[in-house]
């Protein structure tokens, strides 16, 4: 099983270094969805950064996760 305590990785998200914490299912599942979109996952957090509006990063990026399963229909595996 992956790891369930959140891990602090760095991202820089338009010139700017920052780092969130995500458990190891979420950013697995996060460079996945980048891969899988032809784009880096800086890129990708900068796009998930500019909608968040007044949610966290992390939090932000986990809501993006679940929902693009949920789209997929994944969150049943």
């Amino acid at each position: 099983m992956a790891q369930r305590r959140p891990v602090k990785r760095s991202l820089t998200l338009r010139g700017h270094r920052t780092s969130v914490s995500l458990e190891d299912i979420f950013w697995d599942a996060f460079r996945a969805c980048a891969e899988a979109d032809g784009d880096t996952i800086n890129g990708l957090a900068a796009k998930i950064d500019e909608a968040r509006g007044d949610l966290g990063l992390a939090s932000a990026i986990r809501v993006f996760v679940f929902e693009r399963a949920l789209a997929k229909n994944q969150f049943l595996e």
